[in-house]
């Protein structure tokens, strides 16, 4: 039998293919060494946050500034009601905090030196008349011993006297009252009257800053429910509003999986639609199983048993768009007991 001798280029072929075959096969040996039977693979969602926006007060709108699609940032305003009913009424709320401050005032300062004059003459006055009452109810009683008067002449000087003296009596308390003050109970009473026109003036105020709808926080507008013109009443939406940071992943990791992670691994999220690596953190991880059957007997149900956690993903881009399913890859070679508990 003949042997097949091989020329030097098909040699250095041979060797060539035989370095690529070699370096290949070490290649593939440390990738599986490094990411084999550490290396741990969920699979979830990017988390669905929005949120529906809607005026606290009621009323008709006036401006709707944004369209769906459109990216609003945090503080800008959306949407307005018509605010002039709103602002007549914190324009009274303003009179009747300035009446009950007045009113304070006076009780405060007591009455003016004028006032507490009229006041003594009045208290004069009302002596001068029971004097005067007196000495004709001890005539009329000395007349009527002797039958010079009438019994109905005596009763009345008795209740003119009686009258006369009552008026004495509320001329001398006002008097008091002009010249030591009002009562502290009085001025208390004032003062709570100040209080309750001061509470109303800032539920006023409230409500006309309630009639402009601020963006929360940065996001994209999904849905646009309303527009100008039509009436809304409290809390009902007027847009949704798909919140931009943080991203979440939602994710699940089966019962025998569950002691290879922890909050505050670091992990890679991937989706479908391009190559790139988000890198993430695991932050929560439920105390709870779900998806768990009423009976639990054997050891392959057990294995059925998940529990969510939720991943930080901490270099999100408008790529990584919600509901949109991923693929997390764990190095579960970390040490899970020397992480940090995540958020």
């Amino acid at each position: 039998m003949k042997s097949i001798r091989l020329s030097s280029t098909t040699k250095r072929a041979i060797v060539v293919a035989a370095v690529i075959a070699i370096v290949g096969a070490g290649w593939l040996w440390m990738q599986r060494g490094s990411h084999g039977d550490d290396a741990l693979r969920l699979y979830g969602n990017v988390d669905i946050r929005e949120v529906q926006l809607a005026f606290r007060q009621s009323g008709r709108v006036a401006q709707m500034n944004f369209d769906e699609g459109d990216h609003v940032e945090t503080g800008e305003r959306m949407a307005a009601l018509d605010a002039q009913p709103f602002r007549e009424a914190l324009a009274a709320a303003d009179a009747t905090v300035a009446v009950a401050q007045a009113d304070l005032d006076k009780l405060h300062r007591g009455l003016r030196p004028q006032e507490i004059v009229q006041a003594q003459e009045a208290l004069n006055q009302a002596l001068a008349v029971a004097k005067d009452a007196e000495r004709n109810f001890n005539r009329q009683s000395q007349l009527i011993t002797s039958g010079a008067t009438s019994q109905k002449a005596a009763d009345a000087a008795r209740a003119a006297r009686d009258q006369a003296t009552a008026r004495v009596n509320a001329a001398r308390a006002a008097y008091s009252q002009a010249a030591e003050g009002f009562r502290k109970e009085d001025i208390a009473a004032g003062q709570a009257r100040l209080a309750a026109a001061q509470a109303a003036r800032a539920q006023a105020a409230t409500a006309l800053a309630d009639t402009v709808l601020a963006a929360p926080s940065t996001g994209t507008i999904i849905a646009r429910v309303r527009e100008p013109g039509s009436m809304v009443v409290s809390q009902s939406p007027t847009y949704s509003l798909s919140l931009d940071a943080p991203v979440y992943v939602r994710a699940y990791v089966s019962e025998p999986d569950l002691g290879r992670i922890a909050p505050g691994m670091q992990v890679r999220v991937r989706s479908d639609s391009s190559d790139k690596v988000y890198q993430g953190q695991i932050g929560f991880i439920s105390p709870r199983a779900e998806f768990t059957p009423k009976t639990v007997e054997t050891t392959d149900l057990r294995t059925d048993l998940v529990y969510r956690l939720r991943i930080v993903v901490t270099n999100a881009d408008a790529a990584l768009r919600q509901g949109m399913p991923v693929t997390i890859d764990v190095d579960a070679g970390q040490a899970p007991n020397a992480h940090a508990k995540g958020r």
